[in-house]
C-alpha cells in the first residue's frame, strides 16, 4: 500500500497544501503554525534537504507512486545513538487507515538496522489520539509528560514523551 523513500526536491510542492490546511497540521510541528507563504514552506523544504542530522523519508502509495506525507527521525546523534520520530500524513484521505502505524514501524527498524540507533523517542500532542494509539502498536512507551506544552486553537495541551528501545524494540 505505502513505501518509504528518500524525499526529492520536487516534493515541496505538495507541502504548501497540506501546511496551510490548519486541521493536517494541528498536531504537527510548531513552526508549520508559522509558515504563511509559499517562500517560508520552500526555506523550510530546502532545509529539511540539507540536514544532514535527519532521515527525511517521503510515504508514497504503491499503486499510484503518490506522495501522501513523510516520516523520519530528526536529531540524529551518533554519539548517543538516538533520534526523535516524526510523522506527517497529509493527504487525508489516508487519514485512519494504519498507515501511521506501518510507517511508524517501518522507520523505527531502519534506525535500529541501518542507523545503528539505541533509543528512538517523540512527542505527541495528547488529543492526537490517533497518533498515540499508532505510536503504542509500534512499541513506543509513555516516558513522560510536558505539561501545557502546546497551544493550538487557542488552547494549552499536554504534550505526551514517548520512546522505544532497540533491546525491547519487537521485530
Amino acid at each position: 500500500m505505502i513505501r518509504l523513500s528518500p524525499l526529492q526536491q520536487e516534493d515541496g510542492a505538495h507541502f504548501h497544501r497540506w501546511i496551510a490546511d490548519p486541521e493536517v497540521i494541528e498536531f504537527s510541528m510548531s513552526v508549520f503554525q508559522a509558515m504563511s507563504t509559499p517562500q517560508q514552506v520552500d526555506a523550510w523544504f530546502a532545509a529539511t534537504l540539507r540536514d544532514a542530522k535527519s532521515l527525511n523519508l517521503g510515504i508514497y502509495t504503491t499503486d499510484t507512486n503518490e506522495l501522501i506525507g513523510y516520516a523520519g527521525l530528526s536529531g540524529i546523534s551518533a554519539t548517543n545513538q538516538s533520534g526523535e520520530y516524526f510523522i506527517l500524513i497529509g493527504e487525508k484521505a489516508f487519514w485512519g487507515k494504519g498507515i501511521g502505524t506501518a510507517v511508524t514501524k517501518e522507520v523505527v527498524a531502519i534506525g535500529f538496522t541501518k542507523l545503528g540507533l539505541n533509543r528512538i523517542m517523540l512527542t505527541v500532542s495528547e488529543p492526537n489520539t490517533g497518533g498515540l494509539k499508532a505510536y503504542a502498536k509500534a512499541g513506543f512507551r509513555v516516558e513522560g509528560r510536558m505539561r501545557q506544552a502546546c497551544l493550538r486553537r487557542g488552547s494549552f495541551h499536554d504534550k505526551i514523551m514517548m520512546s522505544v528501545l532497540k533491546s525491547e524494540w519487537q521485530h
